[in-house]
């Protein structure tokens, strides 16, 4: 048996599964219609990762701040007629989908929606930068779960904004190994400490205190 997991208080039924519960085929077609069905209450969104339907609210409003603030200084950083950042798009691979704090695809992102429309194909994102969430799922479902699902999707980089590891930290990750689903190129700094994107389109772009603020309970 496959449960929902959520951060919400939000009841919502359990999904019945093949006895074998390891992720394939047939769970992830489960999983797949059961997401496209869903009609969630509004300050909620859904994702599959590793297996599960997750549900979580919306991000706070310093979650959020900090989101944007990155969105805005990407897209000046970005060649505008190739590249451009995003918010709130689902991002979908293998019957996957995740639903970043910001992501950077083509400008003209046409070619690369699924044919059903609902979102974006994992294959023409180029980073994605992830606010980690409060609360012990939020903050496990950021830094371990969401970055072995991009690893193994194989988006070339992951930023990690992390307010709950000590005085808050920047993590870039970089150069995946799809098949091992890990990071081989790992770079963690305290907030206050400038921290460079190393490759892609938004490469040498600066993420420091003008996008993360000052370090945390300092």
């Amino acid at each position: 048996m496959t449960a929902l997991a959520q951060e919400a208080p939000v009841t919502m039924s359990e999904i019945t599964t093949p006895e074998d519960t390891t992720p394939g085929p047939e769970l992830d077609e489960v999983l797949w219609q059961a997401w496209k069905a869903m009609e969630l209450p509004e300050g909620l969104h859904a994702e599959i990762i590793e297996g599960f339907i997750e549900v979580s609210p919306t991000g706070r409003f310093a979650h959020g701040q900090v989101a944007n603030r990155l969105r805005r200084a990407i897209d000046k950083h970005l060649d505008e007629e190739e590249w451009a950042a995003y918010q709130d798009i689902n991002v979908v691979h293998d019957r996957k989908v995740w639903i970043p704090d910001c992501f950077i695809a083509p400008e003209d992102p046409e070619a690369h929606v699924t044919d059903d429309g609902i979102g974006i194909k994992a294959s023409a994102v180029q980073l994605i930068v992830e606010v980690v969430s409060p609360g012990h799922d939020g903050i496990e479902r950021d830094r371990e779960r969401k970055r072995r699902a991009y690893a193994g999707a194989g988006i070339p980089v992951y930023v990690l904004i992390d307010d709950y590891d000590g005085h808050g930290t920047v993590t870039v990750l970089a150069a995946p190994r799809p098949d091992e689903a890990v990071y081989t190129d790992v770079h963690r700094v305290a907030y206050g400490i400038d921290v460079i994107i190393p490759e892609g389109p938004a490469k040498g772009f600066v993420i420091g205190e003008a996008i993360t603020g000052p370090p945390r309970n300092a």
